[in-house]
């Protein structure tokens, strides 16, 4: 079987594509496997807030069409970039793995969260990032950052903000580790449904690819994403709303932990529910359901307006 893999040109999103190739190569039943490099709206047009552009979905809208038209067989992404509800026609295959699913500081003066002084630049355009970082420190001015993750710390390296936040995840997958500052903790930055998750799309007709690709899910990663995704789907949130979640499995119990804030974070809602794992789809809906009880759909609104 020959598998072509569709892919964003960025540094990460290559890093990614190759490997997923390196896990697929080591599958008897592949011969061979090769990346079909694409540029998306999204990262074409770095002038304008993803929340006007249309939101994260413009990162996988030309994979999509690439599948479609026989270009690409499956498409890599980072499953917190994905949209909750999948369009028709598409599925997600397998996640692999979880990494690191925290988010970092990264600090010019390599001064933490806590010690940065007051109205630092913070460069985010995430309003979940966003509202977090207000409500810990309604002091500092959190600026909008576009771009990939080495043009961001270049822009953090020119003077143009006084510290940036991205994923722990993308900075270790290219070897940035060293620039971490400091690692947020849950309690000061919970993050986006199934960041650090690195997911496999295709069309949900494949039945030729589902099964190999099936080999490459990880049954935790697998339940984790189910219900961290399912708050996003019960409360009609997308990739860019503020909203967190964070699922984790110990034993058979899985214990999952979400909020909605306004973008200045000067209101948050957090809650937590836990079950059994093989319930993971119906515990993401619990949660967010305890969070429409605190007002969450009106949260929302109110951000989308």
């Amino acid at each position: 079987m020959q598998i072509r893999i569709a892919t964003r040109k960025s540094e990460l999103a290559l890093w990614q594509a190759r490997h997923v190739a390196e896990k697929l190569e080591a599958l008897s039943t592949v011969t061979s496997v090769s990346l079909v490099p694409l540029s998306t709206r999204g990262d074409e047009v770095l002038d304008q807030s993803l929340q006007k552009l249309g939101g994260k979905g413009l990162f996988i809208k030309e994979l999509e069409v690439a599948m479609q038209a026989d270009q690409a067989d499956i498409a890599v992404h980072s499953m917190k970039d994905v949209p909750a509800e999948m369009p028709q026609g598409f599925c997600i295959a397998a996640v692999l793995e979880r990494a690191n699913p925290t988010d970092a500081l990264v600090s010019a003066s390599n001064a933490a969260l806590d010690d940065l002084p007051a109205g630092a630049r913070i460069g985010s355009s995430s309003l979940r990032r966003q509202a977090q970082l207000k409500a810990r420190r309604p002091d500092i001015d959190v600026i909008p950052l576009r771009g990939n993750v080495n043009t961001r710390l270049a822009k953090l390296s020119d003077g143009q903000y006084d510290a940036i936040v991205l994923a722990s995840a993308g900075l270790e997958r290219l070897g940035l580790e060293a620039r971490i500052t400091e690692e947020l903790p849950l309690e000061k930055m919970l993050p986006a449904a199934a960041q650090g998750v690195i997911g496999i799309e295709c069309l949900d007709g494949r039945d030729d690819l589902l099964d190999t690709l099936a080999l490459l899910e990880d049954p935790v990663s697998k339940l984790t994403t189910e219900a961290e995704r399912a708050v996003a789907a019960t409360l009609a949130a997308d990739c860019q709303s503020p909203l967190a979640s964070y699922a984790v499995i110990e034993k058979n119990v899985l214990t999952i932990e979400a909020l909605v804030a306004s973008a200045d974070g000067g209101r948050l809602i957090r809650d937590s529910v836990a079950g059994r794992k093989s319930d993971a789809g119906a515990l993401g809906v619990a949660v967010a359901e305890r969070l429409v009880l605190q007002g969450a759909r009106e949260l929302l609104a109110g951000e989308a307006e």
